[in-house]
This record gives structure tokens, sequence and C-alpha cells, in this order.
């Protein structure tokens, strides 16, 4: 497979895109590649550059689930500006044919801001026309493995493209989930848990980690949103909030209502999952979900940290070493995984655990 790699690609929340760009150049450099990386604020993508041997050796490396800021990792091309209304379809075509010999497939997509969202009436027209296009060039391949094309339209008339690898990208439009609302979840806070299972654990991970009969801990659970998304599992929850909770779930005969402060809430018995969504201080929330593991309270955790306006990116680095930390001097073996969902505000989600082992748990480390 013949590439001409310019640079990386990645979507990212509008406003977001300082943290998207430090994180990128983080990892890279963890890599030992160097990359310079630049971003429009407000513009929903950043893009990284870096010469061409350094960006193959990355495709070795880097992954979209390794990302926190990042909605979508892809390898970019050429950025074709100045369109002609008339035909949008050409320049494109042959843009990504120099990028790459052969397609699995392609999306045409747009970033997540109201100016690009405008666009998207001219890209579903360009749909079929673009896929006739494409196949009559011969970009498409039946290879295994073959990467697929994307299209970013930033504007009506300029359009970066772009190529992402299997198993290093989310596979969905825009890196954005589409998840519908359950009419009897009492919250839409409960979309935030269930992105933050498809987005952190993969489909043998949630089968294997989300069985029914398993136990769990909702720590700020009130009115109920991420406790719905725990019963409809059939997990077991204690629910533990000084506020009212939904009637329906308490009716379940799978929720035990704990009127508690959540930061002094101890279970009888470990459970095998802890949740958290409270509105608290970023570093005060990771010692605790630090405390419940280390000290066995709970196998697995799923809680947010609510980011300050200001070192956003510092302060999830902060909390996110202090969690390391605390695990190490325990000697426990767990992964630390880190999201900004698109259901997320000024947060980012984590997963915290040991997903390798069935059955569930974080391990102590062989002597």
């Amino acid at each position: 497979m013949k590439t001409h790699l310019h640079g990386l690609l990645l979507y990212c929340r509008p406003g977001f895109e300082r943290e998207c760009a430090q994180e990128i150049v983080d990892r890279c450099g963890e890599a030992g590649h160097m990359v310079e990386a630049q971003a429009e604020s407000g513009g929903g993508w950043v893009e990284a550059k870096a010469d061409g041997g350094a960006l193959w050796a990355l495709t070795r490396v880097l992954r979209w689930r390794d990302l926190c800021f990042a909605r979508q990792l892809l390898w970019s091309g050429r950025t074709v500006s100045g369109m002609n209304p008339g035909d949008r379809v050409t320049p494109v075509v042959e843009a990504a044919r120099e990028l790459c010999d052969g397609y699995a497939d392609f999306l045409i997509e747009t970033p997540d801001t109201d100016h690009a969202k405008s666009l998207s009436a001219t890209t579903r027209k360009l749909e079929p026309h673009m896929a006739r296009a494409l196949e009559e060039a011969g970009a498409f391949s039946e290879q295994p493995g073959a990467p697929r094309l994307h299209i970013l339209f930033v504007s009506a008339d300029t359009a970066i493209v772009a190529l992402s690898f299997p198993d290093r990208r989310s596979e969905w439009l825009n890196g954005i989930p589409r998840l519908r609302m359950p009419r009897e979840a009492p919250s839409r806070s409960t979309l935030k848990l269930a992105e933050a299972f498809h987005t952190l654990l993969d489909e043998g991970e949630q089968e294997r980690l989300l069985k029914p009969g398993m136990t769990a801990v909702d720590l700020g659970a009130a009115p109920g949103g991420w406790t719905w998304q725990l019963v409809s599992r059939h997990i077991h929850v204690t629910a533990v909030d000084n506020g009212r909770m939904n009637p329906a779930l308490l009716e379940s005969g799978l929720v035990i209502h704990k009127r508690e402060d959540g930061f002094r809430f101890v279970p009888r018995k470990p459970v095998d999952w802890l949740v958290c969504d409270m509105v608290e201080q970023p570093r005060r929330i990771a010692q605790l979900v630090a405390r419940w593991i280390t000290t066995g309270l709970c196998r697995h955790a799923v809680f947010n940290l609510k980011l300050p306006m200001k070192r956003r990116y510092e302060e999830w680095q902060l909390c996110s070493e202090l969690i390391r930390e605390a695990c190490a001097s325990a000697d426990l073996k767990v992964q630390l995984r880190s999201r900004q969902l698109y259901h997320d505000r000024e947060e980012v989600t984590c997963y915290l655990g040991d997903p390798g082992k069935p059955g569930g748990g974080a391990r102590r480390r062989k002597r």
C-alpha cells in the first residue's frame, strides 16, 4: 500500500483544540517523534505536522483509544481549497488518489460546529457522486486492512482528505456515537455512562465486565441517570446521595438508596463497580477513586473529572498521575483510560481497573 502522508488530523470538541494539540504532541514525543500541532480556536479539529518517515512510524504506535481529547485520529493528505461549487468531486478524488492507492470505504464529514453543520445538506448531496467518482477512479481496494478515506469539509470550498486504519480509529461518523435517549431514564446523564462503556471498554470487555448479578455503588446518584444504566444491565446498585432518587428505580428491586455523603460512604463488602459523577474538585475525586481501587472496595470504576476553565490539560495530567502513583504504591496492576465524551462538557470521563482479567479485578503485581 502506497501512501503520501502530510500530517495527523484529529477531531475534538470545539473549544478544546489546545488540549487536543498538547496531548498529541506529548504522545508523539513519548514515541520518539516530534510534531508541530496547529488549530483554530473553536474549529473542532487539530492538524499536526511531521516528516513522512515519522508519520508512517506513528501509524504503528498511535491509537484513537489511547487519546483523551481526540474524538478521531486520522492521517491527513492534501487540503483542497478554492473548489468550484459546480465540481467539488474531481479535485477531492485527485487528492484522495495522491494520498493512498486503495481504500476500503469512505466518509464525508464536517467538524462539530454550528457553521460546519450548515454544510450537511451539501455533503449529503455529494455522497453518491463522490462514491461513483471514486469507483471509476479505481480508488477502492478489497485488500484486508485497507484504510478508510475521510473527507472533512471545513467550509463550502475547502476539504481535507485523510485516512484511518482499522483498530486505530473511532468507527463512528465524526467520532461521535449515536445514542438514543431511553424514555425510562430519569436524566440525560444516563447517556454519559452509556457512552463511557461503549468508548472506554471494547465489546469483549463490556460482555465480560458488565454481567447481570454484579454489584455497583453509584456515588452522587440522584436522580438516577447512571444508576438506570446499571440497572438496565441487571446490576444491583447501592445509590448514594442525599437527594431524591427516581421512584421507578427504587421499585425495580435492584436499587438500595443510601442518604449519605459520597466521600464518607463505605460498602459493607467489596463491589464490582464504582461509578461517580459528583460535582467536586477533580483531585478530590481522583483521590477518592484511587482509595476505592487500592483498598479493594471495588474492582472497576467509571468516574468524571470536572476540569477547571484554565489549565484543563494540566489538571487532567495531575489527576492521572495521582491515580497512577497511588496504584503503584499499592502494587496494583491496573489500566487508566480517559476520554472527553461527546456527552461530557468541561470534564473528562475515566475508567480505572483491570479489564484484561476474566471476571475483572485489579491485580497485585507479581514479585
